[in-house]
Parts: C-alpha cells; structure tokens; sequence
C-alpha cells in the first residue's frame, strides 16, 4: 500500500469515528484524542517505513545493497619503505590521496616508515603492521613471504615483476679522481682501498657484490675469472661495515678509502641537497630492481586490500614514476613525462639483472648463505 493511500484510508476512519463520539462530552473528547494519537503514530511509521526505501536500494539479484556512504568510511595504510625512497613517496601520496577522493569519494591516510631494507624487512616480520613494502631487493619481499605475511607469487601481482623502481651503481671517487678510476676492474689495483659493507647483512652490499660479479661476467670472464677478480677486489677493502650508512660515513666522514659504491639515485639526491661527490657510472652494471608487494596477511585484518591495490598502482603510472626519477630513479618504463628526466642518466651498455644469475633465492645460497662463496673468499684474505 502506498504511503498517501494509507493517509486517505486514516483519514477516512478518522471521520467515521467522529460521527460515533459525541464530542461534548469528556469521555468522548478523550476517545477521540486517544484514537488520533494510534492513527498519528501509525502514519509516522509509515513514513519511517518510506524513507528507508529511499536510502537503499537493491540490485538484480534481490539484495538489499547499503547505501555509498557506508562503504566510505575514512581509510588508513601503513607503507614501510627503504631510506632513500621517502622524498619521492612524499610527492607521490599526497597526489594519489587526492585522486582515490576524487574518484571513490574516500579519505586515505598513511602512515610511512622509512629505513634501512634489511632492518624494516625484520620489522615488519616482528610484527609491524604493514598494508605495502617498498624495499631494496627481492630478497628481502622473499623473507617476508617465507614468514607467512606474503602470499606466493607477489612478484607476478604487478608490472615488471613487482619492481617499481630501479637504479645502477655507482663509484664514488675522492674528489678530483686522484686514482685514476674508470671501470670496476680499477678496484682491483694493489694500492685502491675500496669501502664497502658486508654482503651479508647489508642489502646495498649485496647488489655491490652482484655488480663486481656481473662485471666479470659479462666482459667475456666466466665464473672461475669472476672469482678471482671479486676475491682480489675484496682484499682491497680495510673494513666491512654492517650496513651502507655505516659505509659512507667511513668513506666521507673519516676520510677512508678510495672508492666508495653506492645506489646512483642516492648519489643524485644527495647533488640536489647540494652535496658535491665526484663518481663515474661503469657502462657495465647491474639494475638495482626495487619491488614492491602487498602484505595480504595485514590487508585482510584491516580490510584495505582495495586502497592498497589501487595504491601500489598508482606507482606504476607517469605521474608517478616522474616523481621517482625526480630524486634519481631510473624509470621503470620510459614514458613521455619521465623521457626528459631520464635523458640526464649515463647510458648503460651492457646490463645484468638478477634473473641473469637465476634469481635472489639462487644468488642467496651461491653467494651469500654460510659457508658459500663469500665466506669462502673472506677466508682467503
């Protein structure tokens, strides 16, 4: 029945009734009165009734669906990152949270947490609640995965297997290049002290290590030549440091060492703080790849897997990528916004990545597991 009709049929009864009562007297005044007050209450809930049929609405299949402003509530991500990555997240996620409002007429907030990878991988794994990490290696993704966090397979979640940002390394040299150094065969030289952490609790430290290799490898040294040439560059190195911060104060604050390798997207961050660094980008490397993934057991206790999808997206847009390359990154894929920028990095001729050497999981036993290659050639020093 219709809201009006009923408010008819009311009224209708209502008359009736007053021709039954006789309204001069008190019994019949307060009949009356009484059966006003049922009808008045009975009217009302019918319009309680009608505006909640206004506010909802159903779909094809019959269910009652809630109304958009109850799936709007404000939402809130927690993104842990490595060190260097937080100037360009903090032009990247003011402009993604205006474009979630704009299109979901959502409020994302975020809470950031930037570190070395290594420390905020096991951060994480001790259990800060992460919704995304953004980290150094692959590695380090893979440990949180190992520990339950992760589903298998993140790295096929996303564009370029997970990576979202990229850099090279670099050898910075004292000022003026005293040494003479060109290539990565140069920190091979009796008299080159090189500083550098240990592979084996440093992640940059470890792609410093891919990089020495990689150089071996691809000018034409197979994996004995390889061998030997990391094993004499590893002679040359006074002290390994247990992480890169603790490397670049070495080489800068105390004066040791001739070379230092570093990240080239940290080496341009630090020029644009007004830094002066001498350094040479080898046209032999290897692509530093930084992934990115989703911590799916974290998204589904807070229930944000949507925002933290739409997220890690955004990344991979020109918006966002320009951002990266802003502050050092390579791009991940050339783009017409980021063409420009990245026309300012060295070309690089001969490029190995980590799937040359069968991926982190092979490199991390080969290399890096106890008793492996590295111990072995820390032995021989």
């Amino acid at each position: 029945m219709g809201f009006w009709q009923q408010i008819l049929e009311s009224r209708q009864i209502f008359l009736k009734i007053v021709h039954k009562f006789k309204l001069n007297s008190i019994k019949g005044f307060l009949s009356l009165f009484l059966v006003g007050v049922s009808l008045s209450v009975a009217i009302a809930a019918c319009s309680g009734n009608g505006a909640s049929d206004s506010s909802t609405s159903t779909d094809a299949g019959g269910s009652t669906a809630k109304p958009v402003s109850a799936n709007n509530q404000d939402v809130r991500l927690t993104l842990v990152s490595f060190a260097v990555t937080k100037a360009a997240h903090d032009a990247i996620i003011p402009k993604f949270v205006e474009q979630w409002k704009k299109e979901h007429n959502q409020n994302v907030s975020f809470e950031q947490s930037y570190g070395g990878s290594g420390s905020q991988t096991r951060a994480v794994i001790d259990g800060l609640e992460a919704d995304v990490v953004h980290l150094a290696l692959g590695l380090d993704v893979d440990k949180i995965q190992k520990a339950g966090l992760i589903s298998p397979g993140w790295e096929k979640e996303f564009p370029n297997n997970g990576v979202v940002s990229k850099s090279v390394a670099a050898l910075i040299t004292r000022s003026g290049n005293p040494k003479g150094l060109k290539t990565w065969a140069d920190l091979a030289k009796d008299d080159v002290k090189l500083i550098t952490a240990d592979p084996k609790t440093s992640g940059i430290a470890r792609w410093n290590f891919l990089a020495l290799w990689n150089s071996a490898m691809k000018t034409g040294g197979g994996e004995q030549k390889a061998l030997d040439f990391v094993t004499k560059v590893y002679k040359n190195v006074p002290i390994l440091t247990k992480d890169a911060r603790e490397a670049t104060d070495i080489f800068a604050k105390r004066g040791q060492g001739d070379a230092l390798i570093n990240y080239e997207n940290e080496i341009i961050l630090a020029q644009q703080k007004g830094e002066k660094l001498d350094y040479i980008i080898p046209d032999v490397n290897i692509s530093i790849d930084n992934p990115i993934a989703i911590v799916d057991k974290n998204v589904d206790k807070h229930k944000n897997r949507e925002v933290a999808e739409g997220f890690v997206k955004y990344l991979y847009t020109p918006e966002a990528q320009q951002e990266f390359a802003k502050v050092g990154f390579r791009p991940v894929e050339e783009t017409p916004q980021t063409k420009e920028l990245a026309s300012k990095y060295p070309k690089i001729k001969n490029l190995g990545t980590v799937q040359d050497y069968g991926g982190w999981d092979s490199i991390q036993k080969k290399f890096f597991e106890d008793g492996a290659t590295f111990d072995k050639i820390q032995a021989k020093k």
